[in-house]
């Protein structure tokens, strides 16, 4: 995929909560993950490898800042990392909290739905998705001092 044609080089990726010169937090659309986050590297590099030493660093400590704040907030059951690149291959990590009574729960989001969660359980987690957005844009801002 060129880079003219990359869809996080063209778009957000997401509910921008945060963003710097070297990557931007998202918020994913997804009514049934909500708290569903990715960290997208801005320059458009396919591979962790494509980035020096230095934005590696970089980027993975946001990744893992993240998922600490997802933790606190989501109170999931398992957090899912992951950077896969294969349909947008553009650097990015996601950052999923999860559930034992999600739709997929133990399998990957993208993988066969296993159950229809109950909406009271997804109508919790959507309550606190703004929450989630206030603390990491609390984290990250704060990172700046």
């Amino acid at each position: 995929m060129a880079k003219e044609a990359c869809e996080l080089c063209m778009h957000p990726g997401g509910e921008v909560v945060y963003r710097d010169d070297n990557y931007r937090i998202v918020l994913v659309d997804d009514e049934r993950y909500p708290g569903f986050c990715r960290v997208i590297w801005n320059a458009h590099h396919r591979e962790m490898t494509d980035l020096s030493t230095a934005e590696r660093a970089i980027l993975i400590a946001a990744v893992w800042q993240v998922e600490e704040v997802v933790r606190e907030v989501m109170q999931p059951d398992k957090v899912n990392v992951a950077s896969l690149g294969n349909v947008v291959p553009h650097v990015h990590w996601h950052v999923i909290p999860r559930y034992e009574n999600d739709a997929h729960f133990p399998n990957p989001i993208w993988g066969e739905v296993k159950r229809t969660p109950a909406s009271t359980d997804l109508a919790k987690r959507v309550v606190l998705v703004a929450r989630l957005r206030e603390r990491l844009l609390e984290r990250f801002e704060q990172s700046l001092l």
